[in-house]
């Protein structure tokens, strides 16, 4: 035997000694979190008369997996439901697997609102597990981004869920669909957790446009059911600071941190200039501690009245700049929030509204370009089919967050493989290619697997 083939056996085995190291969480694991799904789209109730040929849990479960497993399109999970059968069964634990026009049939009659508790399902065990505590932002809250993206656009197709738009000059209509996405985020972790989406579409019997205003007010009461004690602080962009928005966030007990703009809150800049000519501002600078060339400067400003209009309305303005020295460049943002901010906790403070950008970059742009196919077309149906696919989508990117944030099995394999990309391309031909059980096994046979050049 050969000394490369000694040196391959030998890593081989060094592989599967480590993979028997790797233990999994009870309730956070792959396969748990599929049974979880499964019992919560068995609970679901079939509405349609006589017998069926698929269940209404198997036509939910396989709209699932193929998000879970990134399949491109409809067809797509058709060839693999042709080719592989029998691990969509074994892992996802259906009984029979719909075509792609059986399923968009089925699940088109779905109520998304049935959808709402898979999302409390999958959350649950982060929470009895302790593993969501490691994304406590400040003061034992959690940081909750929201903001709204548009997942549909065209001139021809449409339904009578979508919303239009009609052009001044041609009168050509754009139709169009939108939601809007919360996700708990920490300006320390890359990962986020994604929570159940408030769909922008036109309401049954409205005539009008539905609005990101109207969907997010429907998001915080329904959150707020879901999660009646979770403390949260509210991280939006500068269309929220409005007192109409931040008495709907008092109603539901949350805390926030809102962008605000000089051409739009001139009254409440007026307010702040005024404060540093009176002397009545807390100013200071903190040296960065990684890059020498960064400086971070600070005014904070208690009790600004929000605008003219609602000068009862007090909140702490927060603004800042980050200066690099090296380039000369200067970034400036400014917010307002009802927290508590101090000298010792405004830098943490100042990290975590900016960690904003996490629900439009770690969120929808992962959703958009990043296998799950966010945008594309799955079929809009004549009642809900779209926004069952969304949320389909989004309980797979959720399952997948919770097993990065705690599957050591999972983060393995995924280290292995480098990128997402890849890493998803093996699962994907793993299940093409062999007969699988339950993803355990999936995610150590890709730890243990090494692909070498034999000698000639």
């Amino acid at each position: 035997m050969s000394n490369q083939i000694k040196s391959i056996l030998k890593t081989h085995t060094k592989n599967i000694e480590r993979n028997k190291e790797i233990t999994l969480r009870k309730n956070l694991n792959a396969d748990a979190l599929f049974h979880t799904m499964r019992n919560g789209f068995a609970n679901i109730k079939d509405d349609r008369p006589g017998n069926v040929e698929h269940c209404l849990t198997d036509a939910l479960m396989s709209g699932f997996a193929m998000f879970s497993l990134k399949d491109p399109s409809l067809l797509a999970f058709d060839d693999r439901r042709s080719a592989g059968s029998h691990n969509l069964m074994s892992i996802y634990g259906m009984r029979s697997i719909p075509s792609d026009t059986s399923m968009r049939e089925i699940l088109d009659i779905v109520d998304p609102n049935d959808l709402r508790p898979l999302f409390k399902d999958a959350f649950r065990p982060l929470q009895r597990g302790k593993a969501l505590e490691q994304m406590v932002f400040m003061d034992d809250c959690y940081l909750l981004n929201l903001d709204g993206t548009g997942y549909f656009s065209s001139k021809k197709l449409h339904s009578d869920a979508c919303m239009k738009k009609v052009s001044s000059k041609t009168g050509e209509i754009t139709y169009y669909l939108q939601t809007v996405g919360a996700a708990i985020v920490h300006p320390d972790h890359k990962v986020v957790i994604p929570l159940c989406p408030e769909m922008i579409t036109k309401q049954d019997g409205a005539t009008k446009n539905d609005c990101e205003r109207n969907a997010v007010k429907r998001l915080l009461k329904k959150f707020r059911q879901d999660h009646p004690h979770l403390k949260v602080i509210a991280n939006e962009d500068a269309l929220s600071s409005n007192a109409p928005h931040i008495a709907d966030l008092e109603e539901h007990g949350f805390h926030y941190i809102l962008g605000v703009k000089e051409g739009d809150h001139k009254f409440l800049f007026q307010f702040v200039d005024q404060a540093v000519e009176n002397g009545e501002v807390i100013e200071l600078t903190i040296a960065d501690e990684k890059n020498d060339d960064i400086t971070h400067a600070f005014r904070v400003v208690y009790n600004v009245p929000l605008n003219k209009s609602n000068q009862d309305l007090l909140v702490t303005f927060v603004e800042y700049w980050e200066h690099n020295a090296k380039t000369n460049k200067v970034q400036r943002f400014s917010w307002i929030t009802d927290l508590d901010i101090t000298e010792e906790n405004v830098y943490r403070f100042m990290r975590g509204a900016r960690a904003r950008w996490k629900i439009e970059n770690e969120t929808f742009n992962t959703l958009k370009n990043q296998g799950y196919h966010f945008g594309h077309n799955y079929g809009l149906g004549k009642k809900h089919l779209s926004e069952i696919f969304v949320l389909l989508m989004m309980l797979a990117f959720l399952i997948d967050q919770i097993m990065q944030l705690c599957c050591p099995l999972f983060n393995a394999a995924w280290k292995k493989w480098k990128t997402k990309r890849s890493f998803w391309e093996k699962v994907r031909s793993k299940f093409h290619d062999f007969y699988i059980e339950n993803m355990e096994d999936l995610y150590r046979s890709l730890l243990e697997h090494k692909q070498v050049q034999l000698p000639k």
